[in-house]
């Protein structure tokens, strides 16, 4: 499980899972926002951020298509944007073997 914005230091790892054929899960939660940056920027008493502090904290221009880099790497994914969507492609990915992502749209 992780944040899209921390996914994006580890996007690598789908590699070597579809190397491996690693029985992985990986779950991306993407808010399409760097949210541990913007906690950062509030406890330093910068105030509200602005416009320019906003776009770069932000991860959608162009918004990150995760399964889409799955792919590229040779880990099937999809995306859920409900809890039932999500029961149903956990249950299925775990079944299956190999490495799998679930993109989490929120």
């Amino acid at each position: 499980m992780v944040g899209d914005g921390s996914a994006m230091y580890t996007i690598q790892s789908l590699w070597t899972q579809a190397r491996e054929n690693l029985d992985i899960v990986t779950i991306v939660f993407a808010n399409r926002i760097y949210q541990i940056l913007r906690g950062e920027f509030d406890n330093v008493g910068a105030g509200e951020p602005g416009q320019r502090a906003n776009d770069m904290l932000r991860l959608d221009r162009p918004t990150l298509d995760f399964v889409a880099l799955a792919k590229g790497m040779g880990v099937p994914g999809r995306a859920v944007t409900n809890a039932d969507e999500f029961n149903k492609a956990l249950a299925e990915a775990v079944a299956e073997p190999g490495p799998r992502l679930i993109e989490v749209q929120m």
